[in-house]
């Protein structure tokens, strides 16, 4: 349903050279989940074209490739918040 509202809002494919951005603040997936420590080591910087990349590389490899959980979900994640991020209300509309 949601990947359907995407094509729908944003045609179906969309180029990255087309959305204005690419770096974007990544906090490491184990820091995220141990909110009692501060997080500043743990936030560095991610690209979305790494990220598709690395899903366009999931795609090609062989069937019996056993996928890395842990790394291959999160360029997943990287991907669906930019998609997130693209249908953000303009800045001064109402973000709820």
């Amino acid at each position: 349903m949601l990947l359907d509202a995407v094509e729908e809002r944003f045609g179906p494919e969309i180029g990255l050279s087309d959305v204005g951005v690419d770096a974007y603040w990544n906090v490491d997936l184990r820091t995220s989940f141990e909110v009692s420590a501060d997080p500043a080591p743990g936030i560095d910087v991610g690209q979305s074209s790494d990220d598709i990349a690395e899903l366009r590389a999931l795609l090609r490899r062989a069937a019996d490739d056993v996928p890395v959980l842990w790394h291959d979900l999160q360029h997943l994640a990287g991907a669906l918040r930019l998609l997130a991020y693209l249908d953000l209300p303009v800045t001064g509309a109402d973000e709820s």
